[in-house]
């Protein structure tokens, strides 16, 4: 059976990250739709559905990865500072954030060391904080 699935899927896309990210969005309409019980809602969240099994089964293989080439640049903002905020979750108990006032970059700084002279690393402007 699996044989005959990987023989099927010869040549054709498959799975990417725009393909789980349209799952994801049919599975929370689904919810949604259930919870409010709108058949309306119930309705567009086959939308997403419909275009994640075209694209998985597509054998146009360039336009699929130039879509998804698109949506991760798209993302990828937003991902970079959904990363950022998960790195000063993880470093809140040993380290401390400070923004320059100058040049408004972000530094990074341990913490209890008492009263510090920070340093900007881009512009060279110093100033006194408590760590």
């Amino acid at each position: 059976m699996m044989n005959l699935l990987k023989k099927f899927m010869v040549g054709r896309y498959g799975a990417d990250q725009l393909s789980i990210f349209l799952l994801i969005v049919s599975m929370i309409i689904t919810l949604i739709s259930r919870i409010t019980g709108s058949s309306i809602l119930m309705t567009i969240s086959y939308i997403p559905l419909i275009l994640t099994g075209y694209r998985m089964l597509s054998k146009d293989l360039k336009k699929r990865s130039m879509e998804n080439y698109k949506f991760a640049i798209f993302v990828s903002p937003i991902y970079s500072k959904f990363k950022k905020v998960q790195y000063r979750i993880k470093d809140f108990k040993t380290h401390k954030y400070y923004r320059c006032a100058k040049c408004k970059t972000t530094l990074r700084v341990p913490r209890g060391k008492g009263k510090i002279l920070i340093t900007c690393t881009r512009c060279k402007d110093k100033f006194t904080r408590e760590t």
